[in-house]
C-alpha cells in the first residue's frame, strides 16, 4: 500500500510541479515527495517522525476538516509550527474518512487545475486505501483463523497452522504462554455484545505492547485469549513476563469494562516450548480463570501452576466431580439450611484443623465450634479425627466449589448452634 501511494504522490506531484503528501485520517505521514518551496515546523515534524503534535491533530479537527467534503484550507498557527497555509482535500471511500491529501503554501497559490488534480489524487489515494485496509482486515481474518486451528483438538490441523502462522509472517517460532481473560457470566454462556467488545479492545491494547508478530489474540463467545511468543526466553523468564503482561490486561479489561476489578478475571498458562504446543498452555490458562471465577478466593489473575489441587479437579467434568464428593457430604452442600455448617467445616480444614484458630476466624466460642462439627460428623458420618475422613471432607469442599449444581437434598433443615 505504502509502495502505491508514494507511486501515485511522485506522479501528482510531477504534474503539480510542487510538492504533495498524504496523512491517513489521524495525521500520520504515508508518502511525501521532493519539496519544491520552503517547508515550516509542522511538515519538518511529520516527515522526521510520521506523526505530529495532539496540538496539531486538535487544530485540524477546529477547521473541521474531517467533516469536510471536498478542497478547503487549513489557516495557519505559529504556535504549533504551522507557519505556511495548507489546501487539503479529505481522501473518502463509501464517506468513510480513510486519510488526507496536503499541498502547501509556499510554493504558490492553487489554481483552478491544481483543485483538479487535487481531487483525482485523493479519488485514486482513496482506492489505494481501502485496498490496503481490506487487505489488512483480511490479514488479521486468516491470522484469527490459524489461531484458532492452532488451539483444535486435531494434531494435524495445529501443525499447518502454527507452519503457516511463521511462514506468513504472522507469528514467529519460538515458546509460547497463552493468557485467557474472562468478564462476569456464567460459564459457556456468550458474553453480551458491549462487554465481548471491551473484552476485544482490551485484549488488542495488550497485544500491542508485545514487538510484531509476538503476540497473536483471538476472542471467542465468552473469553478471549492472547497467545504470547518469546523467542530465545527461558521458562521463569516466561513465567515473569506473562504474569507482569496479565496484570496488565487485567488493568485494560477493568477500564474498559467500569465494572471494577471483580468481575473479570485472567488466567495465565504455563510456557510450552513451541508455538504448536500452545493448546496446553492455552487449557491450562482458560482453566485457571474459570477456577479464579468460580470460587472467588484465588485473586484475579492466576498462574495454572498456583491452582494446587485445583488444577487437577478443574480437569473433571461435572458428573465426575460429584462422582467425588463423599456421599455423606453430599446433602449437607446441597441443603441451603446447612450452609452456616458447610462454611464452619471449610475454615476448620483450611485451617488444619486449628480449632482456636478457625474459632477466632468465625468469630465463635471454641465449645461451639465443636457443637458444630460434631452436628457435621452426625449428618455426614465422617470422623474429623480419622484422616482419611477429613481428606475427604476437605477434596469434598474443594470439588463441589467448581461444581455448577448439586442434587436437591432430601433431608430435612437441621438446626445450626
Amino acid at each position: 500500500m505504502v509502495s502505491e501511494l508514494q507511486r501515485l504522490v511522485d506522479a501528482f506531484g510531477a504534474r503539480l510541479g510542487r510538492s504533495i503528501a498524504v496523512d491517513d485520517a489521524r495525521l500520520k505521514l504515508l508518502a511525501y515527495n521532493a519539496h519544491t518551496g520552503d517547508v515550516d515546523d509542522a511538515r519538518i515534524e511529520s516527515v522526521m517522525h510520521r506523526g505530529v503534535s495532539t496540538a496539531l491533530v486538535a487544530h485540524v479537527s477546529e477547521q473541521g476538516a474531517a467533516q469536510a467534503s471536498d478542497v478547503f484550507t487549513l489557516p495557519p498557527c505559529p504556535w504549533i509550527g504551522i507557519t505556511m497555509e495548507r489546501v487539503g482535500i479529505p481522501i473518502r471511500y463509501d464517506d468513510a474518512l480513510l486519510g488526507y491529501v496536503w499541498l502547501i503554501g509556499s510554493d504558490g497559490p492553487v489554481g483552478d487545475r491544481d483543485v483538479e488534480l487535487l481531487r483525482e489524487a485523493a479519488a485514486q489515494a482513496a482506492l489505494v486505501l481501502h485496498r490496503g485496509h481490506l487487505g489488512v482486515d483480511v490479514a488479521r481474518s486468516h491470522a484469527r483463523e490459524l489461531v484458532r486451528d492452532l488451539i483444535a483438538p486435531d494434531q494435524a490441523l495445529r501443525t499447518e497452522a502454527g507452519v503457516a502462522l511463521v511462514e506468513e509472517e504472522h507469528a514467529v517460532a519460538g515458546p509460547v504462554a497463552v493468557l485467557v481473560a474472562m468478564v462476569g457470566g456464567e460459564e459457556g454462556e456468550p458474553l453480551a455484545e458491549e462487554r465481548r467488545l471491551a473484552l476485544e479492545l482490551a485484549v488488542d491494547r495488550c497485544r500491542r505492547r508485545l514487538p510484531p508478530s509476538r503476540g497473536l489474540a483471538l476472542t471467542r463467545p465468552d473469553h478471549a485469549l492472547l497467545l504470547t511468543i518469546w523467542p530465545g526466553a527461558r521458562s521463569q523468564v516466561i513465567e515473569r513476563n506473562a504474569a507482569e503482561l496479565a496484570e496488565v490486561l487485567r488493568e485494560k479489561l477493568d477500564a474498559e469494562l467500569g465494572l471494577g476489578p471483580a468481575a473479570c478475571w485472567v488466567g495465565v498458562g504455563g510456557p510450552r516450548p513451541r508455538l504448536t504446543e500452545a493448546l496446553s498452555s492455552y487449557e491450562e490458562a482458560r482453566r485457571a480463570a474459570e477456577v479464579a471465577r468460580i470460587t472467588g478466593t484465588l485473586g484475579h489473575v492466576v498462574a495454572h501452576k498456583q491452582l494446587g489441587v485445583y488444577a487437577l479437579l478443574g480437569k473433571l467434568t461435572p458428573d465426575q466431580l460429584a462422582e467425588g464428593i463423599h456421599p455423606g457430604l453430599r446433602p449437607l452442600l446441597a441443603n441451603p439450611a446447612h450452609r452456616g455448617l458447610v462454611e464452619t467445616l471449610r475454615v476448620y480444614l483450611d485451617h488444619a484443623g486449628d480449632a482456636q484458630r478457625a474459632a477466632t476466624a468465625l468469630h465463635l466460642h471454641r465449645s461451639t465450634l465443636y457443637k458444630r462439627l460434631h452436628r457435621v460428623e452426625q449428618l455426614t458420618g465422617l470422623r474429623l479425627d480419622v484422616g482419611d475422613d477429613r481428606l475427604a471432607a476437605h477434596l469434598g469442599l474443594k470439588t463441589a466449589e467448581l461444581h455448577p449444581r448439586l442434587p436437591a437434598s432430601t433431608h430435612a433443615p437441621d438446626v445450626v448452634f
